[in-house]
């Protein structure tokens, strides 16, 4: 039988500009072939970097301008890199479908869901626009979307993550495609949505008999959903098999080591095996620095509330509990883990101890004094000892600025070094701490990779000698051999430098190994406290036990389970 879609000797490069006038290539492709049978899951894995998305958005030329592509692409036994553009148009949404990692990025923000799923319908399929706001109503019920009818009027920023990234499911699937290529559709996506996205992808794939070309770096992720694994390294096919082979008995030492950088839910080492130390033959270091358990107390938080208020009518406001009342203790050298679904209010609850939001009640101890009620000078010189580092390294750093600026901007706010050469000499000893060399500070943002710029971030925040850092999903836009680095760089930093992290994800493998005490937040509240090995082994409320049966843990485990 034919495959769906075939791709053959796929090579692309990108044109990079001309050097002595010889027109300079870049090539992040080299030469793949693998096929998408009909009816099945193939899913294309590796680190970022690896080609994997650029080989999908060359199925449907959805690359930039200076792309170059050869070799053969065939769908339905037509070859997509000589089709006509006018051909092609018409197979995009129709026969070939996308669901892309961030839906607020793919969603119109100025056109409501109806207007948005609507489009597709009358383009491809010639529905009237009364038939197609039907039609539309009846595709997000099928995603699951509660009171469907109501949430055509909505715009997207209106939806929660999930509910956006449900929307654009319901998108792809609007003309029944043939071929779903789903990039990274759960990354962003707390563990419980993410089953729920799952589960509905493998439901409507089985209902419309397509085919799915999954994209991810998550190899938990991949071992439940996949029938065939494709795994790529700098734009080559390192192994390729079915699921069980791929995850029972790798043959390529880089699928091994992708294996091996997963945390994991029953096991904590001390380090992290990263791709290096794998393929080095290296062993995982099991032993680790022993924490202090008599550790003073750094920072208290006692009944900490965070509220929004929202207009209700005409005069009326509307209170919304974002927070209601947490505590815990935060000693030196420890970390306390923060878990919960989106919408918990565990970043809230983050964001509130820095004042980034101002509280409504409670006090946040620092030292004996109440971080909550300084003001002026006092609070300016607190918050030097108190940082944080965001989710999204792309968004927190100034593309305007080098690092070296980056970095020494803090510095000269703070007063710290009696002049720029020693700052500069700082900043240069702290990206070296955080595994860069000196040359990086001459260089922008967009020069580096996603995982060079968490740890560029976190030496940003080191530039002010702070004793606390809240890492507000620091770790997850990364892929799993980049985590490994970050994380490991995080237990190293705070062994040396006696820091204390408020670690907030919504991995629970992740918070595992960082974590010494976890919180578990649904809804504004702690439902749950408890070192992390009990939490996680003895859970006492359901609600922790369904954010741990969410947890995707491939294929092996699913299948003993």
């Amino acid at each position: 039988m034919n495959p769906l879609l075939s791709i053959q000797d796929l090579k692309v490069s990108f044109r990079t500009g001309k050097l002595a006038g010889v027109q300079q290539r870049a090539q992040a492709v080299k030469g793949i072939s693998f096929d998408i049978p009909e009816n099945s899951t193939v899913a294309l894995v590796g680190e970022s970097g690896s080609g994997k998305s650029v080989t999908a958005m060359s199925i449907l030329n959805l690359l930039p301008d200076n792309a170059e592509r050869e070799g053969r692409i065939l769908f339905q036994g037509q070859d997509l890199l000589t089709t006509p553009l006018a051909k092609l148009q018409s197979i995009r949404g129709k026969e070939i479908a996308c669901v892309f990692q961030d839906p607020m990025s793919s969603l119109n923000p100025v056109f409501t869901v109806a207007d948005q799923l609507m489009e597709p319908l009358i383009k491809h399929l010639g529905l009237s626009p009364r038939q197609a706001l039907a039609r539309a109503e009846e595709l997000l019920h099928e995603v699951g979307i509660p009171e469907p009818k109501r949430r055509l009027n909505s715009y997207p920023h209106e939806m929660s993550g999930g509910q956006q990234q449900r929307v654009m499911i319901a998108m792809a699937l609007a003309c029944e495609p043939k071929l779903l290529i789903a990039d990274e559709p759960t990354t962003a996506l707390d563990v419980t949505i993410q089953r729920q996205v799952l589960e509905l992808m493998a439901k409507l794939q089985d209902k419309h008999r397509m085919s799915v070309l999954f994209i991810s770096h998550d190899l938990g992720v991949v071992g439940e959903i996949s029938d065939h694994v494709v795994v790529m390294r700098h734009g080559q096919i390192r192994e390729t098999a079915d699921v069980a082979t791929i995850f029972s008995n790798p043959k390529d030492d880089y699928t091994k080591a992708l294996l091996a950088c997963r945390p994991s839910l029953t096991e904590n080492p001390a380090r992290l095996m990263v791709i290096d130390d794998h393929i080095a033959g290296r062993e995982a270091q099991q032993v680790g620095k022993a924490k202090d358990p008599n550790a003073p107390v750094v920072l208290q938080a006692r009944g900490l509330k965070k509220s929004f208020w929202f207009k209700e009518g005409l005069f009326g406001k509307k209170e919304f509990q974002a927070v209601k009342g947490v505590s815990f203790d935060l000693k030196k050298g420890h970390t306390l883990g923060v878990v919960g679904e989106s919408g918990s209010g565990k970043t809230t609850m983050g964001l509130t101890l820095l004042r980034l939001h101002e509280p409504t009640g409670g006090e946040v101890l620092f030292d004996g004094r109440d971080l909550l009620k300084m003001s002026g000078k006092d609070w300016q010189q607190m918050r030097r000892r108190i940082q944080v580092v965001f989710q999204n390294p792309y968004a927190s750093l100034n593309p305007r600025f080098s690092i070296q600026q980056t970095l020494l901007e803090p510095m000269q706010i703070h007063g710290i070094g009696k002049d720029d050469t020693e700052r500069l000499a700082r900043a240069t000893a702290l990206i070296k701490k955080v595994g860069l060399t000196e040359e990086a500070l001459a260089k922008y943002p967009h020069e580096f990779s996603g995982g060079q710029r968490q740890r560029i971030a976190i030496a940003r925040c080191l530039t002010l000698d702070p004793e606390v850092l809240v890492l507000d999903e620091a770790v997850s836009a990364l892929d799993v051999s980049v985590q490994a680095q970050v994380l490991n760089l995080l237990k190293d930093l705070q062994d040396e430098l006696g820091l204390s992290y408020i670690f907030i994800s919504h991995d629970l493998a992740v918070v595992r190994f960082i974590s010494d005490e976890v919180l578990v937040m649904q809804h504004g509240d702690v439902v749950e406290q408890a070192s992390s090995e009990e939490l996680l082994a003895r859970p006492q409320q359901e609600y922790t036990k369904r954010l741990l049966g969410a947890v995707p843990r491939g294929y092996q485990e699913t299948a003993v389970s």
